[in-house]
This record gives C-alpha cells, structure tokens and sequence, in this order.
C-alpha cells in the first residue's frame, strides 16, 4: 500500500512540475505577446495578421483560428492594443515570477501562486458566463488542478521544513 501511495505521489510530482513549466512557457509567451502590442500599432498587426493567416485561410476560407485571428486584429483599437499590452506584461511577469519562485521552493510564492491563479480563475469564470469556450473552459479546469497541485506542494513543503526545524521562506 506504501509503495502505491509513493507512486502516485510521485507522479503528482511529476504533473505538478511539468503544469508548472507550461505556465512558465505561457508567461513568456504572454511576455512577449504583450512586447509585440507595444512596438506595433494596430495597423501594423492587422497587416501581419493577414500575411499570417493568407496561406491558410487560401486552403481553408472556414478556418475558426485564422479568421478569429483576423477579425481580432481587424477590430483593434490603440487602447485596446495598450491594454492588451499591460495586461500580458503584468499577467507574464507575474506568472514567470512566481513559477521560478515555486520551482525554487520558495515557501512565500506557493500562496501568492494560489492567489493569482484564483484571481484569474474568477474572471475565466466571468468570461465562460458572457461567452462560453471550450478552450477556455480547458484552460480554467487546467488552472484548477495547477491551484490543488500547488496547494498540495505547498502542504508538503511546510511539513517537511517544520520537521527538519528549517521555516525559511
């Protein structure tokens, strides 16, 4: 029975680790999504979009990613583009912040991860209400079992420093 519960602990290790590195990819993309809003304009990314998406939407007009990506960049404003700036720098900076915090085991970040992720749980939330999707349906549910990873590693960190008299954070 031990080494069944050793098991799966591990692999819960592992999933935690792996879900941890994907967030960290993701504030980076995020990152340089957000460097991307700041040095084009609006005019500029509808332009890319179309020299982007031209090859795939000439083999499939119905392609959903291609022209959602389209009419996205179609309908881009200057405060839409500075928003969406701000808010993949801050949203990236922060992720990358704390996946690197995690990862180093630092005791802090494991509540401060659970908190923004909450954070952004909520409004996913709010944005499956206005306008369901299925990707970011995925993504919330993904956010969640990170939350109880985390929660968990968290537990299992505090446990262990207590036991071994080491309560730095």
């Amino acid at each position: 029975m031990a080494g069944k519960h050793q098991h799966r602990a591990q692999v819960l290790d592992w999933i935690f680790r792996v879900g941890l590195l994907f967030k960290g990819i993701d504030g980076l993309l995020e990152i340089v999504g957000g460097g991307l809003f700041l040095l084009f304009n609006p005019d500029q990314l509808d332009t890319l979009a179309r020299i982007l998406t031209q090859h795939e939407l000439s083999e499939d007009p119905g392609d959903l990613i291609a022209n959602f990506l389209l009419h996205a960049s179609g309908s881009l404003t200057v405060s839409g583009s500075w928003f969406l700036a701000a808010y993949l720098l801050l949203h990236g900076i922060v992720k990358v912040v704390l996946v690197w915090a995690v990862l180093l085991d630092k005791l802090w970040s494991y509540p401060w991860m659970i908190a923004f992720l909450l954070i952004f749980i909520g409004y996913q939330s709010y944005e499956l209400i206005v306008g369901f999707s299925v990707g970011l349906l995925a993504l919330t549910l993904f956010d969640v079992f990170i939350v109880w990873l985390t929660r968990r590693e968290y537990r299992i960190q505090r446990r262990h420093r207590q036991n071994h008299g080491n309560i730095d954070v």
